[in-house]
């Protein structure tokens, strides 16, 4: 009995290697020629290869995956755009991956960043030509035709592809391009009667809204309150800018005495719009502030949910009741 047994052992073993080897070995064609596919930010291999079984580019996610976990490459998974022509073998696939060269190299620039921070992520970026290395804003600008000093919220947040070797000054060029459409769109489709008369002030009034809320479905009330406020000539007293105004004095706390400080941005101390955007507002950031939900809210406190929601009120007393229920009672 003990031979037989070994003998269906060492078949089946033979046959799953067999099955193994063509699985990896033998090269697929998918139908979509030529074959490209998309690494984003902080994609698994799990997901990869995923994509890759469903585009019928290889044979089986599960192995591939164990493979690349034994080879390293899940572990080093760059962001870009990978073209592969003609039939490729799974061990083909992951060599790419491995080797960290995509045909397009991706960076992606997050809703609510600083300018500054947008700078910093290109100077990472390894597979871009720093042309702008040591470039002062300004001269960035001037470089793209954009009159004025300030950077701050002209560059829209997204992922960018570029060609390994290119200049970082591409890449600020189409995300100022992309802003310019997006805030050309959404200025042409706004609501009448806005407290904005341009289309950098609703720039502006977008980049306060994206940095006062992360929660998308909060965002035209936040703009409501906001334009409440400036239409009753109340101040809009929003955190997000004095933070902004403190610039390298901010260290994660705001005291009362930096709230009484008065700045440019302070808009505790100051009616009205700060001088320039605080942030690089999203899309729909921008729509919000094209479009406020229609209210007579003119406060709002967080909830402290996981949602990161907001409770809004029409009267002061109504606020300071939301502040007893969300914030004091929860400090206790």
């Amino acid at each position: 009995m003990i031979r037989p047994a070994l003998r269906l052992f060492s078949l089946l073993a033979a046959l799953f290697a067999l099955w193994l080897a063509w699985v990896i070995v033998v090269p697929v064609t998918p139908d979509r020629q030529p074959y490209t596919v998309t690494v984003g930010l902080n994609r698994t291999m799990s997901q990869l290869a995923r994509t890759l079984e469903d585009d019928g580019a290889v044979r089986n996610r599960y192995v591939m995956v164990a493979l690349s976990r034994v080879m390293g490459v899940d572990r080093k998974l760059k962001p870009g755009l990978y073209q592969f022509g003609g039939a490729t073998a799974m061990w083909q696939y992951l060599n790419r991956f491995a080797d960290g060269h995509p045909d397009q190299s991706s960076v992606t620039i997050i809703e609510g960043w600083r300018f500054a921070q947008f700078r910093n992520a290109l100077r990472k970026e390894d597979d871009l030509r720093q042309d702008t290395a040591g470039w002062s804003d300004s001269r960035l600008l001037a470089e793209l035709g954009v009159a004025g000093d300030s950077a701050e919220g002209l560059f829209f947040p997204s992922t960018y592809f570029y060609t390994p070797g290119s200049s970082d000054l591409d890449v600020y060029r189409r995300a100022y391009q992309s802003m310019q459409q997006q805030l050309q769109t959404v200025w042409e489709a706004r609501v009448a009667d806005l407290p904005y008369t341009t289309p950098y002030e609703l720039l502006t009034m977008a980049s306060l809204i994206e940095k006062e809320t992360a929660h998308e479905a909060d965002r035209p009330m936040v703009a409501s309150v906001f334009v409440n406020r400036l239409k009753i000539g109340m101040r809009l007293q929003t955190d997000p800018s004095v933070i902004y105004g403190m610039g390298a004095r901010y260290n994660g706390n705001i005291a009362k005495a930096d709230l009484r400080r008065d700045t440019p941005y302070n808009t505790y101390t100051r009616a009205g719009l700060t001088p320039t955007p605080i942030a690089l507002p999203g899309r729909a950031a921008l729509d919000a502030a094209a479009n406020p939900a229609q209210s007579r809210a003119l406060y709002f406190v967080a909830k402290g949910d996981s949602s990161g929601t907001s409770q809004f009120s029409e009267t002061l007393d109504e606020h300071n009741a939301a502040v007893r229920d969300y914030i004091l009672k929860k400090g206790k």
